[in-house]
């Protein structure tokens, strides 16, 4: 049942706790700019607890305030580099800025630093290391498109110019209708040529497994335990892919 909103009113006579209570039930009822103020007060009034900087960076990603909330995640995990909310909010808020390595490595020492400390974050934390994995490949595959679409072009232009070097190179007619006829197949036979090198060009280019095309990173390639991309592959019998060395890890330390 919808709870209403209690009163905004906050004084400075509360305390730091007060106001992180007061700024939770704001986050909870998704009124976010107001929970930020509420955060930002008792930041105010105690400045080394980092979960008021993680709190007040969940507002502003969900407001999509990219750079405070890198700012807020940084000043959380210099006051304790071992945040685990602090690793997985900078990683989230890396992966918008378009910093796929970075994010990955604050997300996985975010996944690690939940593990040795038996910490439940559900799929919250893996779910978005596959996600910066994929956009990363993505990312990966959108330059090789366009490097190999520039190396295309720049191999049709060396084309190009050698034909029309070849063409200039032809002795000009005389009047001679011979000559003219002999000067045009000439010409024609270089263009013919041309374009059949060009064609073959593309052929080489895109034929066999349609390198200039997007190619998407599977789910079953990262692995379930490490989110990493899987080089020794073990399916289970519903089909589940795990790399071997992680389920080994795994099961020596149970």
């Amino acid at each position: 049942m919808y709870e209403p909103i209690k009163s905004d009113y906050v004084t400075i006579n509360q305390s730091d706790i007060d106001l992180k209570v007061e700024g939770n039930r704001l986050f909870n009822a998704k009124r976010y700019s107001k929970a930020i103020e509420c955060y930002s007060m008792a930041i105010v009034k105690n400045h080394i607890v980092p979960e008021y900087f993680t709190n007040r960076a969940l507002c502003f990603l969900r407001l999509n305030k990219w750079n405070e909330a890198y700012s807020d995640c940084c000043q959380a995990l210099e006051l304790d580099s071992e945040h685990i909310k602090g690793c997985f909010f900078l990683g989230k808020t890396l992966i918008e800025l378009g910093k796929y390595d970075e994010a990955l490595q604050k997300l996985q020492k975010a996944h690690n630093l939940a593990k040795e400390k038996k910490i439940n974050y559900g799929d919250d934390i893996t779910r978005n290391l596959r996600k910066a994995r994929r956009l990363k490949w993505e990312k990966q595959e959108s330059l090789r498109q366009s490097q190999e679409m520039e190396l295309l072009s720049y191999l049709k232009k060396l084309m190009e110019d050698d034909m029309i070097r070849k063409i200039n190179d032809i002795k000009l007619p005389s009047e001679d209708k011979d000559q003219i006829e002999e000067f045009e197949n000439r010409t024609m036979e270089i263009q013919n040529q041309n374009e059949k090198n060009i064609s073959e060009l593309h052929t080489i280019f895109v034929k066999n497994d349609d390198r200039l095309k997007k190619r998407e990173l599977p789910d079953f390639l990262c692995g379930n335990i490490s989110c990493n991309i899987v080089k020794d592959p073990v399916v289970t019998p519903s089909g589940i892919s795990y790399d071997r060395k992680d389920v080994e890890e795994h099961l020596m330390v149970r």
